[in-house]
């Protein structure tokens, strides 16, 4: 009776923890706890010979068809789940001595593609899409197909006609999980990519916008139906690609090449070069006929597939540490603790997502707490347990970048986060910082959302300006993940290099001014100049009688400088930044007027050569992109190379000049 009564204990752990995870709720049960407490409850299967109502070792979770948004749909191929194991011997008996395909378990939401013949306006025939259905129970899903312009990676039509059915995962890859995620509110994070894509595909048709922005995107595994004879499983994955989809990775194998071709996968799914979220391998029969004879055990279909999980390696440390990274919208705590082998790599720190998550393990203090850490599907480091815990953790009262008050708030789903109460803190303006550095700002190659990110929360940028002393963190920077010596020099470089030359409308573009974008900052530099612009900030003058700003833009400029922060800021930028002293438009042409310039090369006085480029249109000129008899100058800093821009201008007897002769000619 005791194993009657735990089995029917894990089964409702499980499916509520599968609940949860498939419907884009709060995660309240790591995957290794999912799968040791799954693990359980199948050994009491067998040794009871009893199988509750309900168990997940039957089921499909139940999950995914009630959360996404759409009408009910029968799938016309029921869509089983795969049998699973941990142990390559069992893979390798399962492909006995027959061809198999070895791809990735992606961890995404399955979803089923439909088309149907129909007649194009030249009477050919085409397979055009008509539904797009979620997997649900297996059996019933729900239609989504309003969603098919916002994922990405589905053709609308296949060249050639019949009936096509195609089954694939849609995933949020790892690099847009972390940059969307870092976007949403404190209580609206997602604790992994797979909880995010679940989350998105339950939005409803007036959120089509936001399933856009999250990069959804469908990787095809499997051809399910077409109408034409084709039983190889790799020629029907063939015929996927050419009809325009995005596969997952698969590779022929046997039995006896499966240890070592699951060793290679294996390691590639450690590396750091892996974006694609996966938890484990599958693997299909060449033959489809052959597979499509196996029989049925609940929702498995014996020869349809066997997925294989990673077996997770567990290593426990000593709690040395919570660092309290500070974030767009909020403060999530980092354990730090000895470091640990984890699948071949050393581990010292990894995320407790929140002070609730923190509580659910039981986390004590500093050197009194006992940590159980894993590799999540072998790539992100996560704490899973607490073996030893003394005492109670503190929670910060102040701000670990700002220093301003913090506060403790609950979410909508009763998710205890902590929050800076300080509205200008850098590490709440994040998107203010990706413009600055952006391409339309300062051009500074290598200062990615995430990158910035980091630097803010480890304490190293509170403003604009610190952005152009990072070069006093670069010991720091060069042991940062992702860093290393070479990349740590490139953007030292980079930030270098943006320091030179700036042209003012990238710069006002690049200091966030409310209403004040590239083309307002354009129109106030070409009506009044750099030195004219500086004099009527200092004064308060405004702008409103510049053509296209008014008296709301004009505003917006005169309140941003008035806060005393914000001219602070501006005026250590002045002194660290060399800005062109860029004159006004005048309707008589500047210095480049009726003339015509190809520029190659690299470009060391301008930002880059769209910088170079702004700056001779501002003065009247043009810029081609090949030599020609209309050219006038052709400006190469590598005026002797042999190069064929340099050979037609010699060619033509057009003048060949350096970017510094440039400068001297028609910038000075």
């Amino acid at each position: 009776m005791e194993k009657l009564e735990r089995m029917q204990q894990l089964i409702d752990e499980l499916n509520k923890a599968s609940e949860a995870y498939y419907g884009g709720k709060e995660e309240i049960m790591s995957n290794f706890e999912w799968d040791a407490k799954f693990d359980e409850l199948t050994k009491l299967e067998a040794e009871t010979g009893e199988t509750l109502p309900n168990s997940p070792t039957q089921n499909v979770s139940t999950a995914e068809e009630q959360t996404p948004a759409g009408q009910k749909v029968k799938h016309e191929y029921p869509a089983l789940s795969l049998a699973k194991t941990k142990k390559v011997e069992d893979l390798q008996k399962w492909a006995a001595d027959r061809p198999v395909w070895l791809s990735w378990k992606l961890d995404g939401l399955t979803s089923v593609l439909t088309y149907s013949e129909q007649k194009n306006e030249s009477g050919a025939s085409q397979s055009v899409l008509t539904q797009i259905a979620t997997r649900g129970n297996g059996t019933v899903g729900n239609d989504i197909t309003y969603m098919q312009d916002v994922i990405k990676g589905i053709p609308k039509t296949l060249p050639h006609g019949g009936h096509v059915v195609v089954r694939g995962e849609v995933i949020i890859t790892y690099p847009d999980f972390k940059e969307i995620n870092a976007a949403l509110p404190a209580d609206e994070q997602y604790a992994n990519p797979r909880n995010l894509a679940s989350g998105t595909l339950s939005l409803d048709q007036s959120r089509l916008a936001d399933v856009k922005a999250r990069r959804v995107q469908f990787v095809a595994f499997t051809l399910v139906h077409i109408d034409e004879e084709i039983t190889s499983w790799g020629e029907r994955m063939d015929y996927l690609d050419q009809c325009g989809f995005n596969t997952v990775e698969h590779e022929a194998t046997t039995a006896e090449m499966l240890p070592d071709t699951v060793a290679k996968w294996t390691e590639r799914a450690e590396s750091p070069e892996m974006i694609y979220p996966v938890d484990g391998l599958v693997i299909a029969y060449d033959d489809t006929e052959y597979a499509s004879t196996g029989s049925v055990t609940g929702h498995h279909a014996e020869r349809a597939g066997l997925a294989f999980k990673w077996q997770d390696e567990v290593a426990v440390s000593t709690l040395r540490d919570i660092e309290w990274s500070c974030g767009a919208t909020t403060i999530t705590p980092v354990a730090i603790f000895d470091p640990v082998q984890l699948e071949g790599t050393t581990v010292s720190r990894a995320s407790l997502v929140n002070i609730s998550e923190m509580e659910r393990l039981g986390i004590g203090e500093n050197g009194n707490t006992e940590l159980q850490i894993i590799k999540a599907n072998k790539i992100i480091p996560k704490c899973v347990g607490v073996t030893k815990a003394i005492g109670k953790f503190t929670v910060p009262t102040h701000c670990s970048v700002c220093g301003a008050p913090t506060v403790v708030t609950l979410g909508v789903s009763s998710v205890k986060t902590l929050k800076c109460t300080n509205q200008d803190c850098a590490a709440k303006n994040l998107k203010k910082y990706e413009r600055f550095v952006s391409k339309i700002g300062m051009d500074i190659d290598g200062l990615s959302i995430e990158t910035l990110r980091d630097f803010i929360a480890a304490g190293m940028i509170h403003s604009f300006a610190d952005i152009f002393r990072l070069d006093q963190y670069a010991d720091k920077i060069r042991v940062m993940d992702g860093f290393g010596q070479k990349s740590c020099d490139n953007l030292m470089a980079a930030i270098e290099k943006s320091r030179k030359n700036v042209d003012p409308i990238r710069f006002i573009t690049a200091l966030c001014i409310p209403q004040i974008g590239a083309d307002a900052a354009k129109k106030i530099i070409e009506a009044c100049g750099w030195s004219v612009f500086l004099d009527r900030v200092d004064i308060g003058y405004g702008f409103a009688d510049v053509d296209g700003i008014g008296e709301e833009r004009s505003n917006a400029i005169r309140q941003w400088f008035g806060k005393g922060v914000n001219y602070s800021v501006f005026n250590e930028l002045l002194q660290i930044l060399d800005i062109v002293n860029v004159g006004a438009k005048l309707d008589n042409g500047g210095s480049c007027e009726g003339l015509t310039f190809v520029i190659t090369g690299d470009v060391h006085h301008f930002q880059n050569r769209d910088a170079f480029k702004a700056f001779v249109e501002e003065n009247g000129g043009k810029v081609a992109g090949s030599v020609s008899k209309k050219t006038s100058y052709l400006v190469n800093n590598d005026a002797a190379s042999a190069s064929s821009k340099n050979k037609k201008a010699h060619e033509l007897n057009i003048p060949v000049i350096t970017e510094d002769e440039f400068v001297q000619k028609f910038v000075n």
